[in-house]
């Protein structure tokens, strides 16, 4: 497979599990806010600190109120990760390799690209409950992942989308993860209260775990959940489990069946994994739960970036962006 198509591919399914996953934090505050006590006020900078644009955002804002949060995270242009460009590059993608994939698939992401277009027209940010249409855009992705699992071949490129899919999700599961650091309660003594509670429930309900943890672990507690989103081997948005794809889909496109490394990005991605495998949780809990996800997401980026390096770059094209990249 050419290098320039599997890029491609490897950021459309980056940037639509991105796409979907910002559908997902502002669906945390949302489901929060439900549940909040009468006269707390409601806390939107943490959705800003945690996806690592604060600032950015300080840039052109002065405060955090729900109507410019929603803007910024959703339909604002000049945010780059915001979800109408994530889904306009999704669909950039899959134009330039659209013979690449299945009718079906590109119908399903230009009808995303019109959908995220019709609410930015519609200023939907400005509604009062607008849940219903970030619901529809996470089910759209959703349908997209279901016809591309079900009429793509196991070939090349489908292991580059899945690698992209899974890497993004290990990276936005520990941002949501780290929306509960970010959210500063009254007093440390509101730890362990039902505001406590429901600042941890919201965040199950914001990756569709809520049942299933309660399945495993019963009641809710915070080791339990941060042990449930990081380190378990099954649940399919766990750092984990989407480390233990993303392994296997390089392990895949390289055809590594011999066990060890074969390239840099192997390595990196062995070496993590393997931490996160013999990992308990009180590791995470006595090095600090935001200091933990910090140093993770660090690693998730190196990982990317040595994907890069060994599988969409020539030689000399590299040098020469490396060396832009110094200049500014």
């Amino acid at each position: 497979m050419l290098s320039r198509v599997a890029n491609h591919i490897y950021w459309l399914g980056r940037y639509l599990e991105r796409a979907e996953n910002y559908a997902r934090f502002i669906d945390v505050n949302f489901n929060l806010m439900q549940d909040l006590p009468i006269g707390l006020k409601e806390q939107w900078q943490p959705l800003i600190a945690a996806t690592g644009d604060l600032k950015l955002y300080m840039e052109t804002h002065e405060t955090f109120s729900r109507e410019q949060v929603l803007y910024f995270l959703a339909f604002d242009a000049k945010n780059p990760n915001s979800m109408v460009n994530t889904i306009y590059h999704s669909r950039e993608n899959a134009r330039i390799i659209r013979e690449s994939l299945s009718k079906e698939t590109w119908e399903e992401v230009n009808e995303l690209y019109y959908m995220i277009k019709h609410g930015a027209e519609k200023k939907l940010w400005k509604r009062e409950d607008p849940r219903d249409f970030f619901e529809k855009i996470k089910n759209q992705i959703l349908l997209i992942y279901g016809i591309a699992d079900n009429t793509v071949a196991r070939a090349e490129g489908w292991f580059f989308r899945q690698l992209g899919q899974f890497l993004e999700r290990a990276d936005q599961t520990s941002r949501i993860l780290d929306v509960k650091y970010h959210i500063l309660l009254p007093s440390p003594s509101e730890v362990g209260t039902p505001l406590d509670f429901l600042h941890w429930m919201a965040l199950l309900k914001s990756v569709t775990g809520f049942n299933s943890y309660r399945r495993i672990y019963g009641n809710i507690d915070p080791s339990g959940v941060v042990e449930f989103l990081v380190l378990n081997k099954y649940f399919p948005r766990s750092i984990y489990y989407c480390l233990k794809e993303s392994e296997r889909c390089l392990l895949s496109i390289s055809g590594n069946s011999s066990g060890g490394f074969q390239n840099s990005a192997e390595k990196a991605m062995g070496e993590l994994r393997s931490k996160l495998e013999y990992c308990e949780v009180t590791d995470i809990i006595n090095t600090g739960l935001h200091e933990y996800l910090d140093n993770l997401q660090i690693k998730i980026n190196n990982i990317s970036n040595l994907v890069d390096e060994n599988f969409f770059r020539t030689k000399d094209n590299f040098t020469h962006q490396k060396q832009e990249q110094k200049q500014g």
